[in-house]
């Protein structure tokens, strides 16, 4: 076990989020810093998804930090390797890599009010921290639906996000569980060299075509010798997604349009009427999070695919059972299920200030004030928390807006001086939710007629942000004090007064 050690801030992970948070404090002269990761190298979600066909929907030049232009991106949409290899980059570039300590992964944080900091515990060793940034991200623990006899099974089973590449899946007989981003990845990557290919689809998605195309020399060449290309190029990418937003959040009735464009789509690789009916949405576009794949719906019109129209139910043996009663014999259950967003594990480590954990506080569903910082928890914060996600657009224009207002939660640390904490107050953290609820009641991930993993066991939408990421910088721009209460550490007794006590005890 390492010696303890303690740090100003203590970052949780290493993807976007994490990285991002550590080159911001580095930029704000902060050195005094650590990132706890657990596994053995940077990456994030994108270093967990290896799997057949992984790509990222969003351009990549909206998909990559503003202090950190990639003028060399070799698509329009990148994959993978490539977002991982700029995430490599980013970590050397800006050098992060002294402050990080892989393969520490955090086991337990809990609140000292006498010492106003966090005492961290991981698997290779304890920190302490005046102040502590969750970067874990939503995407990071993959959820498996608990499905009877699954244990028994007697061929491969694995999760997109733990991909088994050990595992050949040629001439095998595949089900593919799930019908979200992943699956649609995934499908027509293995497709042409699976025996047969079992597609068990609760819910269709709306997909349309995925608009891709490799970025030319030349325009590679522009965006080195001309920066200001790139960025016009990005703000372009971003202006258009901010001018869809009204749609998803206040008028979704205007998606219609959109939805009879993704019929066509369909209408276009599927022939078969059965089949095209199996896979057209009954809900409002944009509900779930549209797709886009040019070769998911080609893959499914092979004589090698079925596409079962209903969950996956139970397993025998080496027979999954759908909800519909349809049997299939499989060799291997690829889970495509997502993961744990409205309930992340990270959650039930946390300890606060009343000894409850932060998963306790979060039971009836999770808020944070600006998508920041939780009630009963002082200086702590997340990056990418309750209501930051989007439907729409780039999550890196989120996590810098957060970064902004964890440099400036810092500054407000420094001004106050001494050792002192910002602990959100329970009204303000109210305020916020209600005020972000009231406005989610109109969009379509509400009003859109289906079930999603943006909402959790109660049916409230605590992932997305029900406006446009230009709205969210503005709300995250500034700590506003008035927020907040300022704890001060209680005064430690001089020495002759702990001398006192002592013979005070001793008579």
């Amino acid at each position: 076990m390492a010696k303890h050690e303690h740090v100003r801030v203590a970052v949780i992970g290493s993807g976007f989020g994490g990285l991002g948070a550590a080159v911001r404090l580095r930029r704000e002269g902060i050195t005094d810093f650590v990132v706890l990761e657990r596994a053995d190298a940077v990456g994030g979600t994108w270093r967990d998804n290896s799997y057949p066909g992984c790509a990222c929907d969003v351009p990549s030049h909206l998909y990559s930090f503003s202090f950190a232009p990639n003028p060399d991106w070799p698509r329009t949409f990148s994959g993978q390797r490539h977002i991982r290899a700029y995430l490599e980059h980013v970590t050397d570039t800006f050098g992060i890599r002294p402050h990080l300590r892989l393969g520490h992964e955090v086991m337990r944080t809990v609140w000292d009010e006498e010492e106003l900091r966090w005492e961290i515990e991981t698997s290779r060793g304890s920190f302490s921290a005046d102040v502590v940034v969750s970067a874990t991200g939503p995407l990071s623990d993959p959820k498996i639906p608990d499905i009877p006899g699954l244990a028994d099974f007697t061929g491969k089973v694995f999760h997109s996000a733990r991909w088994d590449h050990d595992y050949d899946l040629t001439g095998k007989r595949v089900a593919m569980v799930g019908t979200g981003a992943s699956a649609i990845q995934i499908v027509p990557s293995i497709q042409p060299k699976v025996g047969r290919l079992a597609l068990f689809q609760r819910t269709p998605p709306w997909v349309m075509p995925r608009v891709d195309r490799a970025i030319s020399g030349p325009e590679r060449w522009l965006h080195r010798q001309l920066p200001f290309t790139a960025t016009a190029r990005r703000g372009l990418l971003w202006g258009i997604r901010e001018l869809q937003v009204s749609a998803f959040t206040k008028r979704p009735d205007e998606l219609g349009l959109v939805e009879r464009l993704a019929k066509a789509n369909i209408a276009r690789s599927i022939k078969d009427p059965v089949l095209r009916a199996k896979l057209t949405p009954s809900y409002r576009l944009g509900c779930k999070r549209i797709l886009l794949s040019n070769a998911y719906y080609p893959a499914l019109a092979q004589p090698n695919v079925d596409v079962v129209a209903a969950g996956l139910k139970e397993v025998r043996g080496n027979v999954v059972v759908a909800a519909d009663g349809t049997e299939t014999e499989v060799d291997a259950i690829i889970f495509g299920t997502g993961f744990h967003v409205t309930d992340m594990p990270i959650a039930s480590r946390v300890i606060g200030a009343e000894g409850r954990s932060l998963a306790d506080h979060w039971k009836g569903g999770m808020e944070a004030l600006r998508g920041a910082t939780a009630a009963g928890f002082p200086n702590w914060m997340t990056i990418i928390g309750p209501n930051t996600g989007l439907g729409n657009s780039s999550m890196i224009l989120m996590i810098e807006s957060q970064l902004n207002y964890m440099a400036d939660y810092l500054r407000q640390l420094d001004v106050l001086g001494g050792r002192a904490a910002l602990a959100a107050r329970p009204s303000a953290v109210g305020a916020w939710n209600r005020r972000v609820q009231a406005r989610m009641e109109r969009s379509v991930w509400k009003a859109g007629g289906c079930e999603s993993w943006y909402l959790d066991a109660n049916g409230r939408n605590t992932t997305l942000w029900p406006g446009t990421t230009g709205e969210f910088r503005r709300e995250t721009r500034a700590v506003d004090l008035s927020e907040y209460e300022v704890l001060r550490a209680p005064a430690k007794p001089s020495a002759a007064r702990r001398t006192s006590r002592r013979k005070e005890a001793v008579q």
